[in-house]
């Protein structure tokens, strides 16, 4: 007689590790939102007089908007399986390159226009040298984040350009409905990249190339061409943030974008996206842009140095990459 008990034995199915997957997601998530209150708790136990004051706050916001641009990008380059080290340089290059005495003699349009095209370029450069030179992304991002740098000062004379073009910062620099210009631009821009990868086909080849590459070529995706793409969008994010840093400023700068790739590549690891490709949060990037801030502010509301910012950045680093293959190694075991 058959044994009742092995009929009745549950399978794991797809729908049963896609809740699984989903409910660990939500708990992260939710584990980053404590982490963000804590630090604001910090920061207002430390210097109650500063941190929640509208000043601070908009001022940490207005820091956020850039950097989160640039992290909307880098999720996308990671979620594929790729890195990019040259996001800063871009963002400098952009800036000095739309702050040119050439560029603003023909008006805030073409200062925007320019911006968004030398950073949509240089990440096209990126994404061709790592699709179709077969140069490794580390290598190739880290030779555009050199190149890209010295153009900049080459181009700049390391002087800071300040922005002469009438209307171009009025705007920018203003608020709609109390909330920062450059706030809602950032918010556009996070909802445009949520939606594109996790309701597009864009978003679903982008996952499925750094999952597994050769699986997709097989699947039919042109994983050359979309590798390609998806480092000229984060180029083009670049550009969308140099913008909105000389909106800021007032100026273009070589030394504009220090550290970006270091804070981009914080908050995505720490939201959730997988290094190795795969799996992308956007919404844990959003967390994670917005705790790398929060920290970044109780530093310097605090006059601790810069070094330990950066010491303390990159612990959080590592510790969100061992928790990573953790996780993944758990989810892999029966």
């Amino acid at each position: 007689m058959t044994n009742e008990h092995t009929l009745t034995a549950p399978p794991t199915t797809a729908a049963s590790k896609l809740g699984r997957w989903w409910s660990r997601a939500d708990i992260r998530l939710t584990a980053l939102f404590f982490v963000l209150i804590a630090l604001c708790a910090v920061g207002y136990a430390t210097r109650p007089d500063a941190f929640l004051t509208e000043g601070n706050i908009s001022t940490v916001l207005r820091l956020a908007a850039a950097i989160g641009v640039v992290s909307v990008g880098m999720t996308f380059v990671i979620s594929a399986g790729g890195i990019d080290l040259s996001v800063g340089s871009i963002v400098a290059l952009s800036s000095v390159w739309m702050t040119t005495w050439a560029t603003q003699s023909y008006g805030a349009g073409v200062m925007v226009l320019c911006a968004l095209l030398v950073g949509a370029g240089c990440g096209l450069v990126n994404g061709l040298l790592v699709a179709y030179g077969r140069v490794v992304p580390f290598i190739a991002t880290l030779a555009m984040m050199a190149s890209a740098r010295g153009l900049a000062e080459r181009i700049s004379g390391r002087q800071t350009q300040v922005v002469d073009a009438p209307g171009f910062g009025a705007l920018l620099k203003g608020h709609l409905l109390g909330v920062p210009v450059l706030v809602w631009i950032f918010a556009i821009v996070f909802v445009a990249g949520w939606v594109l990868l996790n309701r597009t086909t864009f978003g679903r080849r982008t996952l499925a190339v750094g999952g597994n590459a050769e699986a997709a070529r097989l699947a039919g995706i042109n994983v050359r061409r979309h590798t390609a793409l998806v480092f000229a969008l984060a180029g083009l994010c670049c550009g969308i943030a140099a913008i909105m840093v000389v909106a800021r400023t007032t100026s273009g700068a070589s030394t504009n974008g220090l550290f970006y790739e270091l804070d981009a590549i914080a908050a995505v690891v720490i939201g959730g996206t997988l290094l190795s490709g795969g799996r992308g949060s956007m919404g844990g990037t959003l967390l994670g842009v917005l705790i790398f801030t929060t920290l970044s502010n109780v530093f310097t509301l605090n006059n601790l140095e810069t070094d330990i910012q950066n010491i303390a950045k990159g612990v959080i680093i590592v510790l969100a990459v061992l928790v990573q293959a953790r996780s993944r190694r758990r989810a892999d075991s029966p």
